[in-house]
């Protein structure tokens, strides 16, 4: 993706954000139980969708393999625009090393799923869907949205269809599967008055998959509907059972209107609490919501750490809520006003009932942070039992510090510093890394920027795995701090941020030019 000020200050300065005062979180809802431990990772799901798993810790299990050469490839978007303003949906991988990619079609014939062996790229079958990206008013722009899907537990696909509707496919590993809809205002509804639900409702965030296959999303309505439905988000268990709250009552306002278009929900270690971002005017909020329910929790008003003011949300953001092991939430968000940071962001962070803010992160406008555990750090001797992986760009065009000199960062939760760019006390940076290619149609010393908006971790290998606009992967040893090892995709292209991803055998996975490249020996 090109900086941040190019391509987005007109969708962040139209609709589509928040301004004005901010909206106090009500006592009634500021205390509960504090968040407990995990569920086991399920046996059948490798990589369910975005950042990995529901807490969007983005954690491999498995070892890279060298990077040797590129194993197998396919296109994620047959029809690419030109300028690649668009983001793409995060592959999704089982346990028995079936990797389902999200690929676009074209504008006029839409989305399918298509499902490959990862060990050689073989096609193995594919889903179509009649999903379209949410109609925005004539104020709003933004890069077009990912196609929403996940793997359940039980390795069902499920994959957002019109009207709101999700579409799920059967047995993931095999080459025929049964394929159901359900509509989270009841499947009959969507029946009797298919036409009406096909305009008026869809679905704007990734889907987030639960330990008991429950599936979360948010949706607009944009339309009257025999439901009298408004835009909110949705649950849908793996019963089939489903429930929804408008946007307005989980945010405790009657002005928000919207849920943060492309924010994956994320659930609490424990499977209790659903967190997602909403935005409106005048108030932007982080909210938790009871998982089985949806009944409001939790909520606080997103603030610029440095002004005090409103935060910011993109709709052309993937941004979306981190899990910490110790609850902690992180949400990234933009500076008010924008460009006061140099187009960065900040990483917002508060604790599990959103009840306080701790220290922040210095970026985060699209980007969602991956967890480590500070083990895999060995120069690290500072308190916290876990660290941040995040993308540090410094657009070149930022003012009044942009250099270009953009990094990836180990952010350490627990330890401040001052902030570079700001007067401000953000996460410690324990380490970073440089982007190592100077772009030529910069400024002197600009680096291409990292192309990721959800970088893989692997606690085994002591690495992180990152993608850059260069058109080059490579992975960071923790253990050493340098960049080390590399492998060419293509030629420097300028692209909307994407996911990296390790499988169950170590084949590395990065989205550049349209292309997903599969890496390994």
């Amino acid at each position: 993706m090109s900086d941040l000020l190019r391509r987005s200050t007109g969708a962040l300065t139209a609709a589509g954000i928040v301004l004005g005062t901010c909206l106090s979180s009500p006592a009634s809802i500021a205390l509960a139980a504090s968040e407990g431990a995990p569920h086991s990772h399920p046996a059948l799901v490798e990589w369910a969708g975005f950042a990995g798993n529901a807490q969007h810790t983005a954690a491999a299990s498995a070892r890279p393999q060298p990077f040797t050469r590129i194993r197998w490839r396919t296109k994620v978007d047959l029809h690419p625009q030109a300028d690649q303003d668009i983001h793409y949906g995060s592959p999704m991988i089982t346990a028995a090393n079936t990797v389902l990619v999200p690929t676009r079609v074209s504008a006029k014939s839409g989305f399918r799923v298509v499902a490959f062996s990862g060990a050689n790229g073989t096609q193995r079958w594919s889903l179509g869907t009649d999903w379209t990206p949410a109609r925005q008013t004539t104020s709003m722009s933004e890069d077009a949205p990912p196609l929403p899907a996940v793997l359940t537990p039980s390795a069902t696909l499920a994959v957002a269809g019109a009207g709101g509707t999700v579409l799920l496919r059967a047995h993931a590993n095999q080459k025929a599967g049964s394929v159901r809809r359900v509509a989270f205002y009841g499947t009959a509804q969507w029946k009797a008055h298919r036409a009406a639900y096909d305009k008026a409702v869809q679905i704007i965030t990734p889907l987030t998959a639960g330990p008991d296959g429950s599936i979360y999303f948010g949706f607009v309505v944009n339309a009257p509907t025999p439901a009298h439905l408004t835009t909110g988000i949705a649950r849908i268990a793996a019963d089939g059972h489903a429930t929804w709250i408008s946007a307005a009552r989980a945010g405790g306002n009657r002005k928000i209107k919207f849920v943060a278009f492309n924010c994956a929900p994320a659930l609490s270690r424990n499977g209790k609490t659903v967190y997602i971002a909403e935005f409106g005017s005048p108030a932007s909020v982080l909210v938790g919501l009871d998982a089985a329910t949806l009944k409001p929790k939790y909520r606080v008003a997103m603030k610029d750490p440095a002004t005090g003011k409103q935060a910011i949300l993109s709709i052309s953001s993937t941004a979306s809520p981190t899990i910490g092991p110790d609850g902690d939430v992180y949400f990234g968000v933009i500076e008010n006003s924008l460009p006061g940071h140099d187009g960065r962001g900040w990483l917002l962070h508060f604790n599990a009932t959103l009840t306080k803010a701790k220290i922040p992160g210095s970026f985060g406008w699209d980007n969602t942070v991956s967890v480590l555990p500070a083990s895999a750090v060995p120069s690290y001797h500072g308190t916290s039992s876990y660290l941040l992986a995040s993308k540090y760009n410094n657009y070149y065009r930022g003012v009044p510090h942009g250099d270009g000199l953009n990094r990836v960062a180990l952010l350490d939760p627990a330890a401040s510093q001052k902030d570079p760019y700001a007067n401000v006390e953000t996460m410690k940076a324990v380490e970073t890394v440089l982007s190592p290619v100077r772009d030529p149609h910069a400024s002197s010393g600009a680096r291409y920027e990292w192309c990721i908006n959800s970088a893989v971790v692997d606690p085994a290998d002591d690495s992180v795995i990152v993608n850059s606009e260069a058109g080059i992967v490579y992975r960071w040893n923790l253990t050493t701090g340098k960049l080390a090892e590399k492998i060419h995709l293509n030629a420097p292209k300028t692209e909307a941020y994407t996911p990296t991803i390790i499988g169950p055998d170590g084949t590395v996975y990065a989205i550049n030019n349209a292309t997903l490249y599969a890496i390994g020996r």
